[in-house]
């Protein structure tokens, strides 16, 4: 029943109120106001109270179901439908059939919270109200949003039924939970402001729901009819405190729920959803709210208990709804509201009231100017690559932090870490492990039982723990189960190793974990989609930073508004090509270049990758590892990179030894190798030679003088195992003579200095590779190892991988038949690098297209990387440096540089800071300051034979960097 008795301030509020703008009323009102009068007045009765109606329909019903709704369109002028499961091209035919029979336009409804995938198939699923509830930047929801939106709007959907603004304080509520933005009004209403917004700014009309607020029941209306058993003071200061916001912000549409609100209705057992008090009263009259009014859907039990035959959609309009959704009984409703009529219980003004208000809002959504739905290209429109990019941003900016003890997320210094990941819950964790694994290695442990599972974890010095929930629905379960609870418990106790828990659901999962003891971080990430575990690794380990707040309380530990912020550790992560200003579409061309590279035997198989501002982007594998292999190439799979070997290898640890004072740019060739104080190189310098201008040989063929007549390994040096004497492995069953060491370094002393010209040269990198370990006592491959490749990452990076990786992951270089004479695989394809026992200062490192691109983002970072400074930004200005450009030479000193003239190592379309290498291989890869492009390519196009040159002639590799600077947008 109505209460008139209103308070004084309730009617100064009310008459405050009343003057808000009408949601309707667009622009030109005027062209608005005409046809909404024309189209009521060409109308009778009967199809004006036909108006009131939106009945559902779903395109994966039987013929004889949809045909129904034609009947309804036809017969009884129905207002409009509200679509509900199925696909989008079916439903988008059904509309233009039903917009075709209807004599006025049809506003086309849909739930669609989360997306076009809440009912259909073929569409996208953005987060949950819940996921958008933890991001402080309203600014993302906006866009969420708006692309949700584009999509309703594409496929001939005037209305969505969203946001959902409960305000969801009960925990157990079955029926809102992850579809609500949280509990905390004021972020409640600012993510349904900004949600709403961007809908309506795609043109689609906004619904708050469900008012006065289903957020604090656990009581699904669709099955009983929820009590809401609050006082009034506490209704308006939290249930509909969001609703005023939306309203005071131009929401088109508001949606009643069934709930039993005794504060607000005095009638026992009456559903707002049919009260007029509640309606009319306070949202209409005290809240000043001039857009549509729906009912919610009028088949639920929460309502159908309170009217048959059409007595309960005669009521939900008295009571001030304009629109009745879901009518059990049209024909039988629609004959009872003409009684009324007839009788005078409904007035010609309040028909005119609603049905002129269904039509400014038919207005408002195009309908005046209506055009059938283009099925043409309809799903590529639907699934697009923006609707990731929206996702992804919304992700990122979700993920919470609620504890980091020891600040150990993102996780630093690597070289100490040996990281298990235990897997809890019934859904797929695949990205997850999948993308821990690019930054560290992480080993995938199971048990049979605790006993089992703690012996195996003591091996481990960090437990990563996630838990992991079926994200098909925001009513799923979500729940750790009781063993999963006390083996968090028993694996928290162990503090031989930190604990990160992730749980992949609804905070609420945290609920029911009695200690946090022992857990010394914990993130919430909200939902188990594909993006939200890759996004949630990439913050573990600090490639982006942790900026989301609890939207609930998620246990007594973690209030809402719960959050610990991390920062950016500066690690690559990876992401979209828009999201750093590249155009998907024009990468595209780099797959046709690699494909024509294979099509024409240039390499049987290759990596690509491309990073732009800190983010990897494009990361490929082409191809196979050989012609005849039935595997294909993999991100995962491990290339000889030849002489990329200088600059990621030795260069390293020259620069490092450079600001420690123990080599310098000017030292000679004697200072370094005393021996060499009487031959005609001891005068070559540092900088000259890694500058490739010291007049060095570009190369010695060590291996030839150790051939036999037959040109095959003389017994002379070489023995088939390893004995005394004999202990440089240089491939299987060929073991080279120890003495040799020395005769390589003797007999670079013996060379004649060449012109003063550029000369490409590997011989500087073994007068390197010598002092190096000379000086420091300790191999060249274990020092890269612990200074760089470890505290890096680089886990798949190796000199000798065959000592780390399973022959199958190694790609091989080349089918030998003048010097070892067998498949070259996993052992350096550089027989002066194999000759020194796969070490060399110029050749013998391994890596993937991944690793490769860390040690070149820290480079590109000025020595900065995953929060450990390497070297020093002086020291890269340094060393990344032309000195000799006026004689014709464009090297660094060690890095390559873009030509001085036409030709050169790169597409010419890159800046002069920039820098990298190529190797003999067929390797390249290149790192601009200017534009943040680190580019690897990889391949093995030496194989089955060195002499296939057509990778260098063609000049692939250059052209696949021109495609990525045309790929630029901005």
């Amino acid at each position: 029943m109505r209460i008139f008795n209103v308070l004084p301030f309730m009617l100064l509020t009310a008459f405050c109120l009343n003057a808000q703008k009408n949601p309707l009323v667009v622009d030109d009102s005027i062209a608005q106001r005409k046809w909404v009068e024309t189209k009521y007045n060409s109308m009778s009765l009967n199809e004006r109270l036909g108006q009131l109606f939106m009945v559902s329909v779903a395109s994966d019903q039987p013929k004889a179901a949809t045909d129904r709704i034609t009947s309804l369109i036809r017969d009884e002028h129905i207002g409009g439908v509200i679509f509900s499961t199925g696909g989008p091209v079916r439903q988008a035919r059904l509309t233009n059939d039903y917009q075709k029979q209807s004599k006025t336009p049809l506003l086309v409804g849909m739930d669609a919270e989360w997306g076009l995938a809440m009912r259909l198939d073929s569409t996208y699923a953005f987060p949950w109200n819940m996921t958008l509830g933890a991001i402080q930047d309203d600014k993302v929801v906006e866009k969420v949003g708006r692309q949700i939106g584009k999509h309703a709007k594409r496929l001939g959907v005037h209305i969505n039924f969203a946001p959902d603004i409960d305000i969801n304080i009960n925990p157990k509520n079955p029926i809102i939970g992850n579809r609500s933005f949280g509990e905390d009004r004021e972020n409640v209403s600012r993510k349904g402001v900004a949600f709403m917004k961007g809908m309506e700014s795609a043109g689609v009309l906004s619904s708050g729901k469900h008012f006065p607020g289903h957020g604090d029941t656990a009581t699904d209306s669709h099955h009983a009819l929820p009590v809401i058993n609050f006082s009034r003071k506490r209704l308006d200061s939290v249930e509909m405190y969001p609703y005023q916001k939306l309203i005071d912000s131009g929401l088109s549409s508001v949606m009643v729920a069934h709930l039993e609100v005794p504060a607000l209705e005095l009638k026992k057992g009456l559903p707002s959803s049919l009260s007029e008090q509640i309606i009319t009263g306070i949202l209409k009259e005290e809240m000043g709210f001039k857009g549509l009014v729906f009912t919610d859907a009028l088949n639920m039990k929460g309502v159908t208990d309170h009217g048959k035959n059409g007595d309960a959609e005669v009521n939900a309009f008295l009571a001030g709804n304009d629109m009745l959704l879901m009518p059990t009984v049209v024909e039988q409703a629609k004959k009872k509201l003409t009684k009324a009529y007839e009788k005078g219980k409904i007035t010609e003004e309040r028909l005119a009231e609603s049905v002129k208000k269904i039509l400014m809002a038919k207005y408002k959504a195009g309908l005046h100017n209506f055009k059938p739905i283009d099925l043409n290209h309809l799903y590529e429109d639907l699934n697009t690559i923006e609707n990731d990019l929206v996702y992804e941003e919304a992700i990122e900016n979700a993920i919470t932090v609620v504890k980091n003890d020891f600040y150990l997320m993102g996780i630093k210094r690597l070289e100490n870490k040996k990281i298990a990941y235990v897997k809890f819950g019934d859904a797929h964790s695949g990205p997850f492990i999948k993308e821990l694994n690019k930054y560290a290695k992480v080993t995938q442990v199971n048990g049979k039982d605790i006993a089992t599972l703690k012996g195996r974890l003591k091996d481990f010095n960090l437990v990563i723990v996630g838990h992991h929930k079926s994200n098909e629905s925001p009513w799923k379960g979500y729940k750790f189960t009781k063993t999963e609870l006390t083996w968090l418990s028993e694996i928290a106790k162990e503090r031989g190793s930190n604990l990160i828990l992730t749980t992949f659901t609804k905070p609420y999962s945290l609920l029911d974990i009695p200690s946090f003891k022992g857990i010394d971080g914990v993130v919430v990430a909200y939902q188990n989609s594909k993006l939200a575990q890759e996004k949630t690794a990439q913050l573990i380990f600090g490639a982006i930073p942790g900026k989301g707040v609890l939207p609930v309380t998620a246990n007594t530990d973690f209030p809402v508004n719960t959050t610990v912020q991390l920062k950016s550790l500066a690690r690559l992560g990876y992401s979209l090509p828009e999201r750093v200003g590249m155009s998907s579409s024009k990468l595209a061309r780099i797959d046709e270049l690699v494909q024509n590279g294979l099509d024409s035997m240039m390499y049987p198989g290759a990596q690509v990758l491309i990073a732009r501002k800190g983010k990897v982007i494009y990361n490929k594998g082409f191809g196979r590892p050989t012609y005849k292999s039935k595997e294909k190439v993999t991100p995962e799979h491990i290339y000889d990179l030849a002489s990329i070997t200088k600059i990621l290898g030795t260069l390293p640890i020259v620069m490092n030894m450079e600001e420690e004072g123990e080599i310098a740019l000017d030292d000679t060739f004697e200072e370094l190798v005393p021996e060499y104080s009487d031959t005609e190189i001891k005068d070559v310098t540092v900088l000259k030679a890694l500058s490739h201008y010291g007049r060095l040989p570009s190369w010695i063929a060590f291996y030839v003088s150790t051939l036999d007549e037959k040109r095959k390994p003389s017994t002379e040096f070489y023995r088939r195992q390893p004995l005394d004497g004999f202990s440089i492995k240089v491939t299987d069953n060929l073991y080279l003579t120890d003495a040799y060491k020395d005769s390589i370094y003797n007999r670079i002393g013996r060379q004649d200095l060449k012109s003063n010209r550029y000369r490409y040269s590997d011989v500087a990198y073994y007068v390197m590779k010598k002092y190096i370990e000379d000086t420091k006592k300790r191999r060249l491959d274990q020092l890269a190892n612990d200074f760089l490749y470890q505290p890096i990452g680089a886990t798949r990076t190796s000199y000798n991988p065959l000592e780390k990786f399973p022959k199958n992951q190694i790609v091989p270089s080349e089918e030998d038949n003048y010097y070892r004479y067998q498949t070259v695989q996993g052992f350096v394809h550089d027989m002066g690098a194999a000759m020194q026992g796969g070490v060399g200062g110029h050749a013998g490192l391994f890596s993937n297209a991944n690793d490769v691109a860390k040690i070149m983002q820290m480079y590109l970072q000025n020595g900065t990387y995953g929060g450990t400074k390497f070297l020093d930004s002086r020291t890269i200005q340094k060393f990344n440096k032309c000195y000799f450009c006026d004689k014709k030479v464009r090297r660094g000193v060690g890095f390559d540089k873009p030509q001085l003239g036409d030709s050169g190592p790169t597409c010419g379309c890159v800046s002069r800071k920039s820098f990298g290498h190529s190797g003999f291989t067929g390797t390249y890869t290149w790192a601009d300051p200017e534009e943040e492009i680190v580019y690897v390519f990889l391949s093995n196009r030496t194989y089955p034979s060195a002499s296939n040159t057509l990778l260098v002639k063609t000049g692939l590799r250059t052209r696949i960097q021109k495609a990525i600077y045309e790929s630029i947008v901005n």
